[in-house]
């Protein structure tokens, strides 16, 4: 089969790599569909070339159904013909974190598929342990399960980690994948959203997907933006940061007003902050890392239920011998999602 890997430095290869066999606890999904994401382009520009014995198969997340059972797998886990999405993790499976469901976490033995010690899924098949697996609606179309097993899921994770409620004005900072997800999800949970993005193209999704007003940081300071907008200039009641920018983040916590509670999604970068905002002014900071297994499967059912369509996020769908014309569109950061999709 064919496998996409990110070598770092800008650069990227299609390989050919031996089509998996699962062991006992394992199964193999036949991909339907497999999102970018915004990590991939870290891995892209990572300064030094990975080591050849750490290469692997780009793509953390996966969708699709399952063609090969190992022999220890229970039907209950795993049937061949199940339509999937992949918790994109791995660990001890006995510490507290594993059996919570929460295996990124893992302090012993953490493995991340399509990252840096594990074959994703930008591959025509993916082996991975049947714990792993998650089950789809039959209403939930790959392209949607493809994003709520990275950065729609993400988006959703973040959401439920600052207790989001109907009456809440909520500023989102970066309005890639993730930040046009919780955009979405949270105009379903009724409250007020402020995007920002310094891309106009993404500001406009953003707007188009619900967001009540829109801001680019470059045209003046965003934190009275944000304060104008408010009820007595107070300042947002929540904030979330999903472009990783040490000024967005400094700003996320700056924009929420007293006892408000500021959100940090994305996973690179350093913070600072004057301790004034965290003390003085009663906030709350937290930090949201994707999702549970658990929270996978509720995510889910809610875009189901809320009849959410998730497929707005991608604006465009490659073949996987389309994959370096694929990261150099995603590079440029003007379009919403891409996504593989698979026959």
């Amino acid at each position: 089969m064919k496998g996409v890997v990110i070598l770092g430095a800008g650069e990227l290869e299609i390989r050919d790599f031996p089509d998996p066999v699962p062991g006992p606890d394992e199964i193999v999904i036949s991909m339907k569909a497999s999102g970018m994401c915004g990590t991939d382009l870290h891995h892209l520009h990572e300064p030094c070339r990975r080591t050849e014995d750490k290469v692997f198969i780009e793509g953390h997340e996966p969708c699709g159904v399952v063609a090969m059972v190992g022999e220890a797998v229970h039907p209950q886990e795993a049937q061949v013909g199940d339509r999937v999405m992949i918790h994109h993790y791995d660990g001890c499976r006995v510490c507290n974190y594993c059996r919570s469901g929460w295996t990124q976490l893992c302090p012993n033995a953490k493995v991340i598929y399509g990252g840096p010690n594990g074959h994703g899924a930008h591959a025509q098949y993916m082996k991975i342990p049947a714990h792993t697996a998650i089950k789809m609606p039959d209403e939930l179309s790959f392209k949607a399960g493809a994003a709520i097993s990275c950065g729609a899921g993400t988006a959703y994770g973040a959401i439920k980690r600052v207790d989001l409620c109907a009456g809440d004005t909520v500023a989102i900072f970066g309005q890639g994948p993730v930040g046009l997800a919780a955009t979405i999800f949270a105009k379903s949970y009724g409250a007020k959203v402020i995007a920002l993005d310094i891309g106009e193209e993404r500001l406009a999704m953003a707007k188009s997907f619900g967001a009540d007003h829109i801001i680019n940081p470059l045209d003046g300071d965003p934190v009275e933006a944000i304060r104008a907008l408010t009820i007595r200039g107070e300042g947002a009641t929540k904030s979330l940061e999903c472009s990783s920018n040490p000024d967005a983040r400094r700003q996320a916590i700056e924009c929420v007003k007293r006892w408000g509670t500021a959100c940090m999604v994305g996973a690179y970068g350093d913070i600072a902050f004057s301790t004034q905002h965290i003390i003085q002014l009663q906030k709350t900071v937290v930090g949201s890392l994707t999702f549970s297994k658990t929270m996978m499967d509720d995510c889910a059912q809610y875009v189901v239920e809320r009849g959410i369509d998730l497929e707005r996020l991608f604006t465009h769908e490659f073949k996987l011998d389309e994959a370096h014309e694929a990261y150099a569109l995603f590079d440029q950061r003007k379009i919403g999602k891409g996504v593989f999709i698979f026959d």
